[in-house]
């Protein structure tokens, strides 16, 4: 059996470590050896989980080729790396990636962070808040007095519960798109959601197109059930989509799938106004691509800006958007509850096929949050929308503060601002933000083969003092990049203080 679990070619492999040094100029810091450039690109890969652990690196010959530098180079990196434990090799079977004895497995910054490690990292990974109290005690003390017919089942409802369906169903309504319970499945959250509508219409091999950046973690789920991305650049000129290149991908690449965050976009925040959605919809049913929205942030409005409609108010054969929603946002991640709204005929699919996945989703829950959504939706939004713009505004004045060179545009909503880092490596930033007790997830992690290395993504999640704090170990980390301490023998990947 191969000692590795998968293989990076050296074109590939090329173009990530090239990504990694945009904006590098200016640098003062001393000048390394290419073979330790090369070592700690490849290790920084690794730790960011770009590369995965068990991955077959190219040869030292190929790899020098593509990088256009010596075998020398390439065959000290290796070398050094192997000594460093991020490299493994056996005659005859070649070299892949490892991690040192004692190491995690790479996250990325995406992952929650562990409750051990709470009281010395700073945590900026995760895009979410604690619950809006005391509504969520009340609404599981309230589901648990609706709890007990259901205890007399067998407690599957792979479509999910009809007064959840029929809650949300009304929900949609409210907000102007007339829906029927019919045309609602409840899911494990919006990962789950988008795993299912994944598995029914996107076979291994098939095109999805995405927004870039888009959501890191969908960008995984999509990696890993073998769909191929086709990346499509935000507008540079106004906020939202790019509506001429959306076209020519769906023109060119007809994919079978695209996916799109249309309010307050995770990363970057931006929402996208009623003409640019009423336009995608109408260039995807022309190609006949299913047009997945994901408005999981659709509620989460920070300041005074025009509202806009659905994605599915657009759609008015109703057969080309599928909208995904979730409370994970808006509520608690920890409720673990979605949904799908598309045809009555793609949830009749959806269902039939969940009998193979996750059954359905936890009954006290989906009666919680059918409380939530008939009884005491808007107080609980006030609250979650009062937390979230403090917070904001405190990431927003402390990097102003100490970090004068990063730009952002200030998100009217959401919980993600996505800051350009002066020119500095972001996959660096990071690296040398675990050093000194703070965690954020580099640009890369959003993007397609490497892109957006000049970017990190900052939630708003931490009130001050802890913000302020936060972003001047970024400020610090930053420093060090600069200076080019970061990219010498790495530090053990534990929590620091």
């Amino acid at each position: 059996m191969a000692p590795w679990t998968s293989a990076v070619g050296a074109p590939q492999l090329a173009r990530l470590l090239t990504s990694q040094h945009t904006g590098t100029s200016g640098r003062t810091g001393p000048v390394r050896p290419a073979y330790r450039r090369l070592c700690d690109g490849i290790r920084i890969l690794v730790l960011e989980g770009r590369v995965p652990v068990g991955a077959r690196l190219p040869a030292e010959r190929e790899l020098a080729a593509a990088l256009k530098v010596s075998r020398t180079t390439v065959a000290t990196a290796y070398e050094a790396l192997r000594a460093e434990g991020y490299l493994a090799s056996r005659r005859g079977a070649g070299s892949w990636t490892a991690l040192p004895e004692g190491s995690p497995l790479p996250t990325g910054g995406l992952e929650p962070l562990p409750p051990e490690a709470a009281d010395t990292m700073i945590d900026l990974g995760c895009a979410a808040l604690p619950a809006p109290e005391p509504h969520l005690t009340a609404a599981f003390e309230y589901a648990l007095t609706e709890l007990p017919p259901y205890t007399h089942t067998h407690g599957d409802y792979p479509a999910g519960l009809p007064v959840l369906r029929e809650a949300v169903a009304r929900h949609y309504t409210a907000r102007g798109v007339s829906t029927m319970p019919e045309q609602i499945m409840i899911t494990t959250g919006a990962m789950g959601a988008l795993a299912a509508l994944t598995r029914l219409f996107t076979p291994r091999g098939e095109r999805v197109a995405v927004e870039h950046p888009s959501y890191a973690n969908i960008l995984q789920l999509l990696r890993e059930s073998g769909v191929r991305l086709v990346p499509v650049a935000l507008s540079d000129r106004r906020p939202g989509w790019d509506l001429t290149a959306w076209r020519q991908v769906l023109r060119d690449s007809a994919p079978r799938m695209a996916y799109v965050i249309p309010d307050f976009q995770n990363p970057t925040g931006v929402l996208v106004d009623d003409e640019q959605r009423r336009d995608l919809v109408t260039a995807a049913r022309a190609v006949g691509t299913l047009l997945v929205a994901d408005e999981t942030m659709a509620e989460l409005t920070l300041d005074d800006v025009p509202g806009q409609r659905p994605v599915a108010a657009f759609d008015t054969g109703g057969s080309t958007v599928v909208t995904v929603g979730s409370v994970s946002k808006t509520i608690w991640a920890g409720l673990r509850i979605g949904w799908i709204r598309a045809a009555p005929e793609t949830v009749r699919s959806l269902t039939a096929a969940r009998a193979y996945a996750d059954l359905g989703s936890p009954v006290l829950e989906q009666l919680a949050v059918a409380h939530l959504l008939d009884t005491d939706w808007e107080p609980a939004m006030r609250l979650r929308r009062d937390r979230a713009r403090e917070n904001r505004d405190a990431v927003t004045g402390a990097l102003r503060q100490h970090l004068p060179d990063w730009e952002f545009a200030l998100p009217h909503g959401g919980l993600t601002l996505w800051a350009r880092t002066g020119g500095l490596s972001g996959s660096r930033i990071a690296e040398a933000g675990e050093r000194l007790g703070v965690r954020v997830p580099a640009g890369t992690r959003f993007g397609v083969d490497g892109a957006f290395e000049a970017y990190v993504r900052l939630p708003f999640t931490l009130a001050d003092p802890l913000a302020t704090e936060a972003v001047a170990r970024l400020a610090a980390a930053a420093d060090l990049v600069r200076s080019g301490a970061v990219g010498g023998s790495p530090t053990p990947r534990s929590y620091v203080a």
